[in-house]
């Protein structure tokens, strides 16, 4: 999948006092790397590396032959908030034997978007394993891959999904798309660290 990386890029300030984190994670070819490529401000970090016929022994591409290079490391990309406040986005390697990194990705990390190809659901078991393992608020994103649309309650079902985590649809190659993913996700990590409010106690009886 291309991303719009023609786009014009917001220039950055010169600090920033709070850096947030968050994952991208998801299955091989599910467009982790476009998703982070569209919505950075700046030219994102990228590891991808030219896939080769060793790597092709190695990596299951029946459901990505089009796909010519992948992610050995992360990539990075970066949204100013406000003055103080910015969104580091790391998108974590797909295929399993570069899973092992993901649990470092996930250290620090405000919360994390898993995206789906719902053509390949089960590749997503694993990253939602993992968070929950950890402990990690996310939000579930299914990439328009231009196939069947399938009913949100469906693909709940077949991801087991806890009816508390967010399910939305998503281009990730459009900046605007990919932007409301992560929107809906840091309005979830809000909502989980909410504060309950506190009743106001009674007044004070006087006893005469």
């Amino acid at each position: 999948m291309d991303s719009a990386t023609s786009e014009a890029r917001t220039p950055l300030g010169a600090t920033a006092d709070n850096g947030l984190k968050i994952v991208v994670v998801g299955g091989f070819g599910v467009g982790k790397t476009t998703l982070v490529r569209s919505v950075s401000e700046i030219r994102p970090l990228s590891t991808e590396e030219t896939m080769t016929q060793a790597g092709a022994a190695i990596d299951d591409t029946d459901q990505v032959r089009g796909k010519a290079a992948t992610t050995v490391a992360f990539d990075f990309g970066r949204i100013t908030l406000d003055a103080r406040n910015v969104l580091y986005l790391f998108g974590a390697p797909g295929q399993e034997r570069f899973w092992f990194l993901w649990d470092r990705l996930f250290s620090g990390t405000l919360g994390a978007v898993v995206l789906v190809d719902t053509r390949r659901i089960d590749d997503s078991w694993y990253a939602i394993d993992r968070l929950e393992h950890h402990g990690t608020p996310f939000v579930v994103a299914c990439n328009d891959f231009g196939g069947p649309v399938h009913a949100p309650e469906d693909v709940r079902a077949a991801l087991d999904l806890d009816p508390r985590v967010p399910l939305v649809g998503c281009d990730a190659r459009s900046r605007e798309s990919a932007k409301q993913v992560l929107i809906t996700l840091v309005r979830h990590v809000k909502n989980r660290y909410a504060v309950p409010s506190v009743p106001a106690a009674p007044p004070r009886q006087e006893f005469v």
